[in-house]
């Protein structure tokens, strides 16, 4: 059977078209995105902006034409941090089944922490005997999640509230970001991501003992993390086959945050031609990475372009 999983993110809209593999995996047919910036001028009193709405809407009627194209059986989908905390969101829910067909559903920070480990894993683990301990951190628009594994067993996982469609309309509102600006980012990151390292503490972990043990990694996902994968390799046309367990170190991670920060935003923009709409958002998603690197005592990190769309399906195929 034929599934399709649509990730419904407060940047990003992402599609997967796939079906189960004679190898037990999946095996992708479509891979799609919009970035629509669902949570571009949220408010905590009014919600989804409707604007932001209209654009994610329409994102869902184009992925409705490729589900049918490709004579889907099932259709599984997820919303999250913004569809989670917005008073609008029947609305929204609504509006969207209307046009489109696809009826968001809401994940708890638990559960889309859960799905993002099983899409992971799918492409990091070496096997159905992988024991190796990871850190697996997923940074979205809205908020960014935080995973302990073992294997293939969830040991610890804490959802936050730190996205970086919020940290950008919070901290960067400069053509050119101000020293002030960036030295103010850096410390509320820093704070999320020292609160974390203590949630995970509260849980019982030792982290320096508990990542101790040989072969033990950190791991990346989703936009920011693939992105700077991307730059390091100085790629032209993205490939998931090259973005996929490439391993980045935290020096050239400081060295494009460095460099991208001191642009002007319209110079980003021309830099960073593999995505349009990523170039303010970069700069917080490097500054979490930094930050979550450091706290954790790692020097490099894995990069993965899978996570909640696999997993999404994984579930649903009923291959975890």
């Amino acid at each position: 059977m034929r599934c399709a999983s649509v990730d419904i993110g407060t940047n990003t809209l992402r599609l997967l078209i796939a079906e189960a593999s004679e190898t037990g995996g999946i095996r992708p047919l479509l891979y799609k995105r919009h970035i629509t910036r669902l949570g571009g001028s949220y408010t905590e009193e009014h919600g989804i902006d409707k604007d932001a709405a209209e654009r994610t809407v329409k994102a869902l009627e184009d992925f409705a034409i490729d589900i049918k194209k490709f004579g889907v059986g099932k259709v599984v989908n997820a919303a999250t941090s913004v569809v989670r905390r917005a008073v609008n969101s029947p609305w929204f829910i609504d509006e969207a089944e209307k046009r489109s067909g696809i009826r968001p559903s809401v994940v708890s920070g638990d559960d889309e922490a859960r799905l993002s480990v099983a899409g992971v894993l799918s492409v990091v683990a070496i096997g159905k005997d992988d024991t190796a301990r990871r850190l697996i951190f997923d940074i979205g628009g809205g908020s960014t999640e935080f995973i302990i594994t073992e294997g293939y067993r969830v040991v610890s996982a804490w959802s936050m509230e730190l996205g970086v469609v919020h940290l950008t309309e919070r901290y960067l509102t400069e053509e050119l970001p101000s020293k002030q600006s960036l030295l103010e980012l850096e410390s509320h990151v820093r704070d999320v991501v020292v609160t974390v390292r203590g949630l995970f503490e509260k849980d019982g972990i030792d982290i320096k003992d508990f990542f101790s043990k040989e072969g033990s990694e950190i791991v990346g996902t989703a936009g920011t993390i693939t992105t700077l994968a991307a730059i390091d390799q100085r790629l032209d046309i993205y490939d998931r086959e090259r973005i996929n367990r490439y391993v980045l170190g935290i020096d050239r991670v400081r060295a494009i945050y460095k460099e991208l920060s001191a642009m002007p935003l319209s110079e980003r923009a021309r830099y960073l031609t593999l995505e349009k709409g990523r170039e303010d958002l970069i700069i917080p998603g490097s500054a979490i990475t930094i930050e979550v690197m450091e706290a954790f005592g790692f020097d490099s990190i894995r990069v993965s372009d899978a996570g909640l769309l696999e997993g999404l399906i994984i579930k649903e195929l009923g291959l975890a």
